[in-house]
């Protein structure tokens, strides 16, 4: 078995079918990274929440915030992840491209969070 110079680790899906163009593969990393760079920002919260918060939001809503905030983080994480093998395998194999599932995850986790955290900055106001 003859490996090609360069590929260095690739999943078996990503190992065969035709090679993209350049471009789409770099556009699909970017948006990866765009990804990755949410879920940085949603364990930033996570932190700035627990650190900075205070007296602001009671404790007993303040830290499961934060926590589901670290779980959406490592969730997106790992969907970005699976997700961008999934496109470089579709897109190398002329196959239709998948749901973007990461999308849902998001969505759904930041409205409860809103919600959450809008409930606890008005207990704090009402008490």
């Amino acid at each position: 078995m003859t490996e090609r110079v360069g590929q260095g680790w690739r999943p078996k899906s990503l190992r065969d079918g035709e090679e993209p163009d350049p471009r789409f593969t770099l556009a699909n990393e970017r948006t990866f990274l765009a990804w990755i760079r949410t879920s940085l920002g949603l364990m930033a919260g996570a932190v700035a929440m627990e650190a900075f918060a205070g007296d602001e939001i009671p404790e007993i809503i303040r830290t499961p915030l934060a926590c589901v905030l670290l779980v959406m983080a490592a969730l997106l994480a790992t969907v970005s992840f699976r997700r961008w093998i999934r496109i470089e395998a579709s897109m190398r194999h002329n196959r239709p491209l998948p749901v973007p599932q990461a999308s849902i995850l998001l969505v759904l986790g930041i409205a409860t969070g809103a919600i959450l955290l809008v409930v606890a900055i008005l207990g704090g106001t009402i008490a």
